[in-house]
């Protein structure tokens, strides 16, 4: 009996030792004592003692850091690895080593630090980013109309364009001391959000110049002289940049670009024998590229000749190359999907220009891909989470709108339960990109450029916009479908798969570039040992290999118990901050963290190089990273923003759909994993308790739901909390703002339709149709001629919402006129052949 009482409690210290990840001298300590009690107590031969204690000491000195653990078992593991693990060209390694690991390292850890987390400021605007926002932004969406842009011009106006250079929205990443607004990355997603919920072009257009471009790679890389002459001249609009990375023939793997420069000697300007390059190209889908006065291009740079040293292929570089120069062709356009930014292909051939057109100088030659992979991380990070984030918050807020003002069978279509399941969907979506968004940009403004995490949101966000677009195409029905100046939704569902395809395509961000970097870089052991196999030091390559091998060993061992304890008891001993509505959730995440980190573990184990083809398992193992930390940016939002008990329902809707997404994930990788044995062992240790009966974590209900969708039928802090930064325009007889006027008529004008259905119900009312109920209500005093007035405001504000545009047989070829001045809502409005609706929103007779 003694002896079973020392085996349990053995197998309790060795588990609570891996749970808590306490260092190998504990374990030796531990291990001793136990052994100590073991010999003591148990009646077992001298000779089982003997050699259990040595099997103790030569563990004792494989386990701990030792000389011999080095020499008997680092130094052949490290060979066989150099072996094993696929060499790794510069490219690769420059895209990997891009970047900051930020909350994804905390992630991958399987014990993820909350308070860490939370300590984080709340992202907050200057005094003069918020000015911005309210003057020059709202100026600019005061001007344009996205009907005029997208069916007429094709273009911006030149009056626009004008604003915007002069307002400096060109400049907004370029510091002060350089002609630059010096904004922070959320005043340039907030502007780009609130820009991109008037027109997608506008958006693009002011979005470019600020992300991945001429401007952010001279801040990092330039040259002085380069910076103090473009800089300036960026930020006042004089130059207009452009960057030309893809090519036809090179799109996703852009590392394999096949557009090149040879250095050599030529002339320049009149002079004689100038050392340059000779470039030949070939781009597309360049954004401002048909009007750039400034190309950024890559290209893979040669030196056949040695002019520069004893490398034949330098690598890729960038150059910066002002259009006018001879044999640069740019000017034509692609059209894409009636998002009309400008956007083209540009090429040349032999195009010879002086070497100190390379950006940073003959110094940063070859290395364009590395400040390529540096700049993309913080760029990706703010540019398409903006845009996506603002299609939530509009889809919410038109949406939420419609749905109450438009009636069926005399009821709102948003007290549908069918509609309401979509509209929860809108709602529970805009929150968590949201908040994605928010946390994402204030990462980047505390010095991160966290290139997984710019995959995560690039992809899950404009992923979800997709979602709320589609739904909210759903629930408008005629009205989303019949294009015209009254459609508010039509050009963001045409323009959704460009957010979708552009900065890396959807499909490929997730199945191979959100796991497979971030198993590289999140992980706190992998990419260590892979910089172990590769460094030339033998001491130093087997003293980091050591370190991280047996480091890699623990930690898996210790995500594995931690992962079973917590399935066990459903995380309920876990310390975790938040406050009741939340703590459960900290808890579960830090569960489904400490399995992730154990499975990820396991399947590079069982697949090892392979998973990097089997890019569908990739991919959810990648989900399950990604909801992680979508589910940590809603904990986050709700606590930054002071816990508002009016938005539980969104708060709940939001992490219980990423939470019951991670278990699909889950499962999905246990079904298709090759080995089936380890597959239902995995399962059955992760979810413990619901194997194999049936699943933990239950989509959000419909009772959630449903109080989802009651905040957005309803003006109310939630719903302006939810939807802040959109352009609401003050002129009242535009779609959006006859829409938000519509939806406050209708719910004044509901309890007194009410007391007239009731007076009819009781008999006090005998007309039978709507507008003589009204007037016999009146008459016998069971409303007021005020709430009269109020019904007539709703009807004539609904039919104006539910109206849709017609034109003239001919699509109005025949009076569609060109014009480079601003021109009114109104006057947009009359190039249509609209009927005139009475003052009590009656259509006249087609024949008067």
């Amino acid at each position: 009996m003694a002896t079973l009482l020392i085996i349990f409690a053995a197998i309790a210290a060795l588990w609570f030792l891996a749970y808590h990840r306490l260092p190998a001298i504990v374990w030796t300590i531990v291990i001793a004592i136990g052994l100590g009690l073991l010999t003591y107590y148990a009646r077992l031969s001298q000779a089982a003692i003997a050699a259990l204690w040595a099997a103790f000491v030569i563990a004792a000195l494989l386990d701990n850091p030792t000389p011999a653990r080095r020499a008997l078992l680092s130094r052949p593991l490290l060979g066989l690895f150099r072996k094993i693990l696929p060499p790794m060209s510069q490219t690769e390694r420059d895209a990997i080593e891009a970047g900051t690991v930020w909350w994804d390292g905390e992630l991958f850890s399987g014990n993820p630090d909350w308070r860490k987390l939370l300590a984080y400021p709340k992202p907050q605007l200057t005094a003069e980013e918020r000015a911005f926002l309210d003057g020059p932004v709202e100026e600019l969406c005061a001007m344009v109309h996205d009907w005029q842009i997208t069916h007429e011009l094709h273009d911006l106006p030149p009056h626009v364009w004008q604003f915007i250079k002069d307002k400096g929205f060109l400049g907004m990443i370029i510091p002060r001391h350089h002609g630059g607004l010096g904004f922070s990355a959320l005043a340039h997603s907030e502007v780009v959000m609130k820009l991109s919920t008037r027109s997608g072009t506008v958006a693009v257009s002011v979005m470019v110049p600020n992300s991945l471009g001429p401007a952010e790679l001279l801040l990092h890389y330039g040259t002085e002289q380069q910076k103090n002459h473009y800089l300036p001249r960026l930020a006042k609009g004089l130059e207009i940049p452009c960057f030309a990375l893809t090519s036809p023939e090179a799109g996703s793997d852009a590392g394999a670009i096949p557009d090149f420069g040879i250095i050599c000697r030529g002339e320049w300007e009149g002079k004689q024998d100038v050392l340059g390059i000779r470039l030949t190209w070939e781009k597309r889908y360049i954004t401002l590229g048909p009007i750039a006065t400034l190309l950024g291009l890559a290209f893979r740079l040669y030196d056949p000749d040695h002019l520069l040293g004893d490398k034949d292929d330098i690598g890729i570089t960038l150059g910066l190359i002002p259009t006018k120069t001879p044999g640069v062709h740019i000017g034509r356009r692609h059209l894409p999907l009636n998002a009309v930014f400008m956007n083209g292909p540009n090429w040349g051939k032999d195009v010879f220009v002086p070497m100190d057109y390379v950006i940073g100088g003959v110094e940063y030659a070859g290395e364009g891909w590395k400040m390529l992979m540096n700049c993309l991380a913080a760029g990706r990070s703010i540019s398409l989470p903006a845009l996506s984030a603002a299609t939530g918050k509009m889809g919410a807020l038109t949406t939420g709108a419609y749905g109450r003002v438009r009636q069926q069978f005399r009821l709102s279509i948003g007290r549908f339960e069918g509609v309401e399941e979509a509209l929860a969907r809108i709602g529970g979506n805009a929150y968590i990109m949201e908040a994605a968004r928010v946390m994402t940009a204030g990462a980047v403004d505390l010095g991160e450029k966290p290139s997984v995490v710019s995959a995560i949101v690039k992809y899950h966000l404009t992923e979800r916009g997709r979602q709320v677009i589609i739904d909210a195409m759903d629930i408008h029905g005629g009205k989303g479908i019949c294009m015209g100046p009254n459609n508010y939704l039509a050009r963001a569902y045409q323009q959704t798969p460009i957010a979708i395809t552009v900065e890396g395509a959807n499909i490929l961000t997730r199945s191979m570039i959100i796991f497979g970097q971030g198993a590289i870089r999140g992980h706190p052991y992998v990419l260590k040992e892979m910089l172990a196999t590769r460094e030339s030091d033998r001491g130093k390559a087997l003293r980091d290999f050591d370190e991280a091998f047996f480091g890699h060993i623990a930690f898996t061992a210790s995500n594995k118990a931690r992962a079973f304890w917590m399935g066990l008891t459903g995380a309920r001993f876990v310390s975790a901050p938040g406050d009741r509505h939340t703590r459960r959730y900290y808890q579960q995440l830090t569960r489904l963290s400490a399995a992730f980190a154990w499975t990820a573990d396991l399947s590079m184990f069982l697949l090892g190089g392979s998973l990097k083809r089997r890019e569908r398992l990739s991919a959810r193992l990648g989900d399950i990273l990604s909801l992680l930390y979508l589910a940590s940016a809603a904990l986050k939002r709700y606590e930054d923003e002071g816990r508002p008990v009016e938005d539980l329902p969104l708060l709940h809707w939001s992490v219980q759909d990423a939470l019951a997404r991670i278990e699909d994930a889950f499962y999905g990788l246990f079904a298709n994993l090759p080995n089936r044995v380890i597959a239902w062992a995995m399962r059955g240790i992760i979810f413990p308790f619901v194997y194999p009966y049936g699943r933990e974590f239950e989509p959000p209900r419909d009772r959630l739901g449903h109080q989802v969708v009651s905040l957005l039928l309803q003006p109310g802090p939630a719903r302006e909390r939810l939807t802040a930064g959109v352009y609401l325009p003050k002129d009242p007889n535009e779609p959006v703002a006859a829409l938000e006027a519509g939806l406050r008529a209708v719910i004044a004008a509901e309890p007194i339709g009410a007391r007239i259905r009731e007076a009819r119900e009781r008999g006090t009312i005998s007309a039978r149709f709507a507008e003589q109920m009204v007037d016999e209500a009146v008459a016998k005093g069971v409303i007021t001629p005020q709430e009269k007035a109020a019904m007539e405001r709703a009807k004539v504000l609904r039919r104006q919402v539910i109206m849709v545009d017609d034109f003239p047989r001919d699509l109005g070829k025949t009076e569609i006129y060109q014009t480079t001045q601003p021109v009114t809502f109104e006057e947009l409005r009359g190039r249509t052949s609209w009927p005139e609706m009475d003052k009590r929103g009656h259509q006249p007779n087609p024949g008067t």
